[in-house]
């Protein structure tokens, strides 16, 4: 597991593109039958992929790492798959996931196994992990089940429709809050304006891109703006102090995911259009 540490607003300016990329960009999550994860220090967060192709793969890591005697032991964990069919297993229980369904994994299950149905057409398991006080029950829920909402207007480049998954309304965490924003043909700007929300960090995974479009993400300070060029099914972390917004060169889905202090999902501070820089 890779590790990534907390960066402050003053230092992050002064980075070069190389640099931020380093510190920010997560260039790989599905590696075939293998469990890619990054733990960054912004709310200890873990990011990572679980992509079974011609194998099950086990959710575990160097546990000296967490200081615990299994993975879960006291973190709770939200999967979406953006692949085939698939299948996660949780203690025995088995969980049908269809692309873009969502399960929650509670503190204390000790073993999570991720399964592809189709070795031709495998599952791609985007993975969000954080720190947990409380365990809150397993729950599965489907694209067609999730919170959703249609937010701006074609006319402004981000028709768009926000599906809320783990969240204060939906399956309950301990902090843990995680959806997915799908943008319509056409339509290219997620998150502008801006916001920051000091009370939480939050990570973005880009996909459904062509291979040859990229995304634009932007971050830092509202007066320091910076940016990253992302390519589909790449993650980005963005620190409670940044902004996180992104135009693309096509439309296309990200998931969002936030650990913090409260599981609110409109608590935010709004960055007036003016004010960017």
């Amino acid at each position: 597991m890779e590790r990534r540490y907390a960066s402050h607003p003053n230092e992050v300016k002064q980075f070069d593109t190389d640099r931020l990329r380093k510190e920010f960009h997560i260039p790989t999550l599905f590696t075939a039958d293998k469990l890619e994860l990054v733990l960054t220090h912004e709310d200890r967060l873990i990011i990572g992929g679980a992509y079974p192709v011609k194998q099950d793969v086990k959710l575990e890591t160097d546990l000296k790492e967490l200081g615990v005697s299994f993975f879960l032991e006291r973190r709770e964990l939200g999967a979406i798959n953006v692949g085939g069919p698939g299948t996660i297993i949780v203690d025995g229980t088995e969980y049908d996931l269809n692309t873009k369904d969502c399960l929650f994994v509670g503190m204390g299950s000790k073993e999570v196994i991720f399964r592809s149905k189709d070795a031709s057409k495998p599952a791609k398991f985007y993975l969000n992990s954080a720190p947990a006080h409380k365990e809150f029950p397993t729950a599965k829920t489907t694209l067609g089940e999730a919170d959703s909402s249609a937010l701006g207007s074609i006319q402004n480049s981000n028709d768009r429709t926000i599906h809320r998954f783990i969240h204060a309304d939906g399956i309950q965490s301990s902090q843990l809050v995680m959806g997915m924003t799908q943008l319509k043909t056409g339509n290219m700007w997620n998150t502008m304006p801006a916001h920051v929300h000091p009370r939480r960090m939050e990570a973005y995974m880009y996909f459904d891109l062509p291979e040859d479009a990229v995304v634009i993400h932007l971050m830092g300070e509202p007066t320091e703006t910076r940016h990253i060029v992302m390519r589909n099914e790449e993650a980005v972390i963005s620190p409670s102090w940044s902004i996180h917004s992104g135009v693309g060169t096509s439309n296309y889905t990200f998931i969002w995911g936030m650990a913090g202090d409260n599981k609110i999902y409109s608590d935010m501070d709004a960055v007036a259009m003016k004010d960017l820089r």
